[in-house]
């Protein structure tokens, strides 16, 4: 799963002015792109020469007057643009478009129109560019019942997927409405992320509600992503309940995987990938290379199918990860090699290798739309290899998990690789993350792993 700080300035104190009821028209923006700071409008009241989004000036700057220590309910007042964001089924609203806030850092807040019209409570942060995330479009409170069901419809729809296996996403933040909030559970452990101010201050109230809807062994509070720094947030590891081993066994499908909740990469496995590799099993054959291995999820899934895996991953850790795993799914004829993957496969190349399938699974190569062209260059490079080592008939399972680099460009990446590679190639599938990632069709932030099976004719 993706994937925010910049200066706003519509906020003011509740004994503020209002603006003049005549306005200029807002000007539309395009939607949240996640890991991008969206451009600012100029606001009449702000200084000029704004500082840069990302300075620590700008942080404090943009950030909302405190409530007062009041009874009164945490409220914040939209802009006519912040509500028709709302209207249209998008949960996140920029600070750009908060006209007044009544709130505090992590509140649940009443939500109103530019005329107070109530439009519903969300979680509020003073320091995340995107300083409201929608809970309910209904005019009341949240309480301990509305959290509790929400967890619990969470839980209940990972029961209904049928999932052959006993590691997977048990909450996926907006996917679940529950933003800022993930749980993945590996065997009987519980690795938590809350990746908002709200979620962070609510941290025990989740727990109890996850201990009671699963009863885990124990819990984990995996909060060292970079993305809390943009909420104001530190980056911890902790334990929240019980015990959670530095190490866990768990299984997908018939493979058996160790992994490190405690330090592996994310919260200690790639998830979203979890229903790709079982399919890529089914077109796996003869000779494989897995490129971007880490510890060889897709090499021991395809292994089963052929004859000889090669797993390449510039990390000696990944790569012992590999050759461990391969000893302990009896897969002698799984080889782990470390190396860098352009390399690797452009030296495969030169050397007149052929392949019968290769699965690339890079990391996100491109983190914010200014590193989108670089990315896609990257990406053709290692999409154009594969498919030149690629035997005729040969499939090529190919992934981009950069929110980024949507769909339509990464079909047309793939083109322009088979167009260079001299190569004619049919789509065989198109995949997305696995069905516990679940996706909103208004909200595309939770849509963002491409995975396409190609075959070269």
């Amino acid at each position: 799963m993706s994937k925010r700080n910049a200066a706003a300035g519509r906020a003011s104190s509740a004994g503020g002015a209002r603006p003049p009821r005549r306005r200029r028209p807002e000007p539309r923006r395009p939607g949240p792109s996640p890991g991008e700071l969206p451009p600012a409008p100029a606001v009449a009241t702000a200084p000029p020469g704004p500082p840069h989004p990302d300075s620590p000036a700008a942080s404090a700057a943009a950030e909302p007057p405190s409530r007062p220590v009041t009874d009164r309910e945490p409220t914040v007042e939209l802009t006519s643009r912040g509500e028709r964001r709302l209207r249209t089924g998008h949960p996140w609203v920029y600070r750009s478009d908060v006209r007044r806030a009544e709130a505090a850092a992590g509140d649940v807040v009443r939500v109103l129109g530019p005329r107070r019209r109530p439009l519903g409570y969300a979680t509020f942060s003073d320091r995340s560019v995107i300083a409201l995330r929608l809970l309910t479009h209904e005019d009341a409170r949240p309480d301990a019942g509305f959290w509790r069901a929400r967890v619990e419809a969470a839980v209940a729809y990972r029961e209904t997927l049928g999932i052959d296996a006993t590691a997977y996403r048990l909450v996926h933040g907006e996917g679940d409405r529950l933003p800022g909030l993930i749980v993945d559970r590996y065997g009987e452990s519980l690795v938590v992320q809350t990746l908002t101010q709200a979620t962070d201050r609510l941290l025990s109230v989740l727990c109890n509600l996850l201990v009671d809807a699963v009863a885990p062994a124990g819990i984990l509070a995996r909060n060292d992503p970079r993305v809390r720094t943009l909420e104001g947030l530190d980056q911890k590891v902790e334990l929240r309940y019980g015990r959670v081993a530095e190490e866990v066994e768990v299984r997908e499908g018939a493979v058996r995987l160790f992994v490190d909740p405690w330090k592996g990469q994310k919260t200690g496995l790639f998830l979203d990938q979890r229903e790709n590799r079982l399919a890529a099993a089914r077109y796996a054959r003869g000779r494989v290379l897995d490129g971007f291995s880490y510890t060889g999820a897709f090499a021991l899934q395809v292994a089963a199918a052929s004859d000889a895996v090669l797993a390449v991953d510039v990390a000696e850790s990944a790569v012992a990860g590999v050759a461990r795993h391969a000893a302990h799914n009896d897969a002698p004829h799984v080889e782990a090699r470390a190396g860098n993957v352009f390399d690797v496969l452009r030296d495969h190349d030169r050397a007149g290798e052929r392949f019968d399938a290769v699965v690339l699974d890079p990391p996100a190569f491109a983190r914010n739309r200014k590193a989108a062209e670089r990315a896609v260059a990257g990406y053709k490079e290692i999409n154009l290899r594969a498919l030149r080592i690629l035997e005729p008939g040969g499939t090529l399972v190919t992934s981009s998990c950069s929110y980024h680099v949507d769909e339509p460009a990464f079909a047309r990446i793939l083109a322009e690789a088979a167009a260079d590679a001299r190569a004619d190639v049919r789509v065989v599938e198109r995949r997305r993350q696995a069905r516990d990632h679940p996706m909103l069709v208004a909200v595309p932030e939770t849509s963002y792993l491409k995975c396409v099976v190609l075959q070269k004719l």
